[in-house]
């Protein structure tokens, strides 16, 4: 067996995909401090009591629509026609060198015609702040905002954050009608809501229903999400809108909807009311968000993995990578640790942990409560400015020759490849990146129903680390048991992942 491009193991299906989160940090704005609170950019009302949750009663939204219409405006956009280069894959014959030569090896242009976008905001203070999504202001080069009142005016856009999808314009007006914010970590499944806003254009309208769940994450591309889920009806036109209570306090900026169809099925989710209020003081603070960052690459226990590696109980965040030279790194942070709490505050999953990090300041001390061979220790970490970093989705497109997979060792029906230079590129791959590649893996395999695809790299086995295809190959050959502890780079990040060979045999 060759000691580059590999067969390799055998084991047959199963587990859990985990969950991934290159960590970083969630939303400080330098907005607050652990130890004390800064003054806000901008001073919302806010009312932290939790909405009456007392009987039922047949009454009408009437008065609290009446105090919180006002507070929603539409918002126009327009977008003059301008020249921009045209996307190679849709100009037919552009690889010709007879066209490219002709274009002087250039892509060529093409006029993109006047757009206009329509979309809406929540006035949240008196002085002319107004938030909304990103989507509805992105690229635009006039904003116009439309107040109950009738006014038209025009908006200054004060900034944009693409990884919560929120922004927030300005106009020059005085003495506006600003919404008031609920404590969003306070709503629960069932509290009745309102989503608020101008659904195609037709007027400012309002729709009732329940939040039907908390913390979403559906994958929409965003770097941030915690979304609030609600089945009130919301409509293309009502991104940017409203959602409140029957108190008529903001609990959410409307953002988007689940659909099969583009239309509204039930599934609306909104960005939360404190989410968006550290948003806006960072944007407008600083124009833009400044994110707490510890270098480190952290994600969910599922049950399997916290058999495996021997955990009595799923909460915390398992780091799965330190960043080289990171606060992280520096604290001694180290792969296989478990995050349980942050400043005391406990980490129920690695989605909370990452929030956490992200709302406290560059800079700040913190302590982190760390499970390591089973015992609990404290580390000091001191948190940096996170920079905004696109990871690489690429995967091989070609692959070298290969030995047939056999059926020696676990992780049956996988191939593995050294990491040559030119593989190194095609996948855009750390420097520091040190394993196997998985060029193939069978389908009806225990590693496929893991969730391991061609391009991701195994880093170790069972704990051990992996150099090489040889060294994946031994380490498979030598591994005990049903269960194969792996540590990944994929898709960008590093997780852990379990192939458990139990399951395949029960199929």
């Amino acid at each position: 067996m060759h000691s580059n491009r590999t067969p390799l193991f055998n084991r047959r299906p199963t587990l859990l995909v985990v969950c991934v989160l290159a960590l970083a940090g969630a939303f400080a704005a330098g907005a607050q401090s652990v130890k004390g609170e800064a003054k806000p950019a901008v001073a919302v009302k806010r009312d932290p009591t939790p909405v009456n949750r007392g009987t039922l009663e047949a009454a009408s939204f009437s008065p609290v629509v009446k105090r919180v219409a006002p507070s929603v405006v539409k918002i126009t956009t327009s977008t003059k026609a301008k020249r921009v280069a045209a996307n190679p894959n849709q100009v037919p014959g552009f690889d010709h060198p007879m066209f490219r030569q002709f274009f002087g090896g250039r892509v060529p242009e093409i006029q993109m015609p006047p757009q206009a976008g329509l979309g809406s905001g929540v006035i949240i203070s008196a002085d002319g702040y107004i938030a909304t999504n990103n989507h509805v202001i992105q690229g635009a080069d006039e904003v116009v905002v439309a107040l109950d009142d009738g006014r038209e005016l025009k908006a200054k856009v004060v900034g944009r954050d693409p990884q919560t999808d929120i922004a927030v314009v300005k106009v020059d007006a005085t003495d506006l009608p600003a919404v008031t914010f609920a404590d969003s970590n306070k709503i629960e499944v069932g509290d009745r809501v309102l989503a608020i806003g101008n659904p195609f254009g037709i007027g400012e309208t309002v729709t009732t229903g329940i939040i039907s769940a908390k913390g979403r994450r559906p994958g929409l591309g965003l770097d941030y999400e915690d979304f609030v889920q609600t089945d009130a009806a919301i409509n293309p036109g009502n991104s940017g809108g409203a959602l409140v209570d029957i108190d008529g306090r903001l609990v959410g900026i409307n953002t988007a909807i689940l659909s099969r169809n583009g239309g509204f099925q039930g599934v609306g989710l909104a960005v939360p009311a404190n989410l968006v209020s550290q948003v806006v003081d960072g944007l407008v603070k600083n124009g833009k968000v400044v994110r707490g960052f510890l270098g480190v690459g952290a994600q969910d226990i599922t049950p399997t993995l916290a058999e495996t590696i021997g955990l009595d109980s799923r909460q915390g965040a398992l780091v799965a990578d330190v960043q080289p030279n990171s606060p992280a790194a520096k604290a001694g942070l180290k792969e296989g640790d478990v995050i349980t709490a942050v400043n005391g505050e406990a980490v129920e999953d690695a989605n909370r942990f990452r929030f956490s990090i992200g709302a406290i300041p560059p800079g700040t001390k913190i302590e982190l409560a760390v499970l390591r061979d089973g015992k609990t220790r404290t580390i000091t970490a001191t948190t940096a400015e996170r920079t905004v970093a696109a990871s690489s989705g690429h995967r091989p497109t070609s692959r070298g020759e290969e030995y047939a997979s056999h059926d020696e060792g676990v992780l049956n029906g996988v191939s593995v490849d050294d990491l040559a230079p030119q593989m190194r590129n095609q996948l855009n791959l750390p420097a520091r990146l040190k394993g196997a590649v998985i060029t193939e893996v069978d389908p009806n395999s225990a590693a496929a129903k893991a969730g391991l695809r061609p391009g991701d790299v195994i880093l170790e086995i069972n704990k051990q680390p992996v150099t090489s295809a040889q060294d994946a190959v031994e380490l498979s050959a030598k591994a005990e048991g049903k269960k194969t502890l792996l540590r990944l780079f994929s898709r960008g990040s590093t997780i852990f992942v379990v192939v458990d060979e139990t399951e395949a045999a029960a199929q």
